[in-house]
């Protein structure tokens, strides 16, 4: 048997055998009994628990499970989605620009109210990674949405919903939530997006009408057949390099898939006619709805010939006009993959919010529609705009700079993949 010098001699690291020998780092074999080996392997085994000695991973997983608060403990965490309305009216976007209280957006007020229901620690709104926040679509200075939806990590506290709600401002709401999945990730998870466009009927009127005299305008069904016509042939894949900002002809990224987009039938509002226009596609890039819709309405007007539009998915340069962001609107994000594997398997919720239809009608009428029509009526930001399409060159070539829309800024509207629209 050794003794205990023999013992202190021994260096720590060893690999036991079954024949009774000890293997040590220097290559010294040494025969130990049963009895022997007993002592040596309690102080190893009181070391790996995590006895003060090591201050290792399974260490501190350790001390983070001591140091839970009695909120945590009561109240755990989970993933989930939430449904949110806003009107965008006074806000600078969605995306919180953190350390820059300036520019107040619609995430400053979300985590504000989060951090109010103490559903969320106070650190989380300085980096909200902690709470793995995501959302669905980013939406520009002043537009609006009726079916955003973020997902993050919450404390399920009672009466989450109304909690969040009575800290928020009355253009903004949370309409829904969903417990998902823990790897769920509202931008990765999202198979397309559906947007509106508000706009007055004016704008399609030939270009030489008095615009002094909008709200008198009405628009004739033979324009409306020509104007859905037009807006068809976006449907399907094309390359949409020259319907966004620094985006190369040649770049994969420009191909973008548009399943749907048409404008519905006339209704006055506040005096004036208004029609909706309503696109989905996978993701959409910066300005790109915008402009789609500028351009149509170019040709409609008379500014350019109808080809244009094809012209525009090749790889010359087109001077694309960029049509004001009033009136977009974020209308649902769709989740067609996550709700075919999980939504049948009996733990999870389908991420359709048909409950909550009635409430999403509500508000729209309530804010966002008001909203648009009267700052349109006010400010006058799509004849205003009109006004610029005399100064584009749809016939520029890549030599040519597209022309910068005045009183446009170079901004952010709705994000699919890249971007915003």
């Amino acid at each position: 048997m050794l003794t205990i010098r023999a013992l202190i001699a021994i260096p720590r690291v060893l690999r036991f055998k079954s024949n009774g020998w000890v293997n040590n780092c220097s290559g010294i074999q040494v025969m130990m009994s049963d009895e022997s080996v007993k002592p040596l392997t309690m102080p190893l085994k009181r070391v790996e628990e995590g006895n003060g000695e090591s201050d290792g991973p399974n260490r501190k997983k350790l001390r983070s499970d001591v140091e839970e608060t009695g909120d945590e403990r009561k109240h755990p965490k989970r993933k989930v989605v939430l449904l949110l309305a806003y009107s965008g009216k006074g806000y600078y976007g969605m995306q919180r620009n953190a350390g820059s209280s300036q520019f107040k957006t619609i995430e400053d007020e979300l985590v504000t109210a989060l951090i109010k229901s103490e559903c969320i620690p106070d650190n989380h709104g300085d980096d909200m990674k902690k709470m793995s926040f995501q959302r669905c679509a980013r939406t520009d200075k002043g537009v609006s949405a009726a079916g955003q939806v973020v997902s993050l990590k919450l404390w399920m506290i009672e009466d989450l919903m109304e909690k969040i709600n009575s800290n928020l401002p009355t253009q903004i709401r949370v309409l829904g939530l969903k417990r998902v999945t823990g790897g769920f990730n509202s931008k990765n998870s999202c198979d397309a997006r559906t947007y509106s466009y508000m706009l007055p009927t004016v704008a399609f009127a030939p270009k030489d009408y008095d615009t002094n005299n909008s709200s008198a305008f009405r628009l004739d069904p033979e324009t409306l057949q020509r104007v859905n016509r037009l807006f068809a042939t976006y449907k399907g894949t094309h390359n949409f390099h020259n319907f966004t900002s620094q985006k190369a002809a040649r770049d994969p990224s420009a191909r973008r898939y548009i399943t749907e987009m048409s404008c519905g039938e006339p209704f006055v509002r506040g005096g004036s006619e208004f029609a909706e226009i309503t696109v989905r596609g996978q993701s959409f890039m910066m300005h790109q709805i915008r402009k789609m819709i500028g351009l149509v309405i170019a040709v409609v007007k008379g500014y350019s010939g109808e080809d244009v539009l094809k012209r525009s998915w090749g790889e010359e340069k087109v001077d694309v006009p960029k049509a004001p962001g009033l009136g977009l609107v974020l209308e649902k994000v769709h989740f067609d993959r996550y709700n075919k594997r999980f939504g049948g398997d009996g733990l999870h919720e389908c991420l359709e919010w048909t409950e909550e239809e009635q409430a999403i009608v509500a508000f729209k009428e309530a804010h966002i529609f008001p909203s648009i029509v009267e700052t349109e009526c006010l400010e006058g930001s799509m004849v205003n705009w009109m006004a610029t399409l005399p100064i584009h060159n749809f016939e520029a070539t890549a030599s040519g700079a597209q022309v910068k829309d005045r009183g446009q800024d170079d901004d952010e509207e709705g994000n699919g993949s890249d971007s915003a629209l």
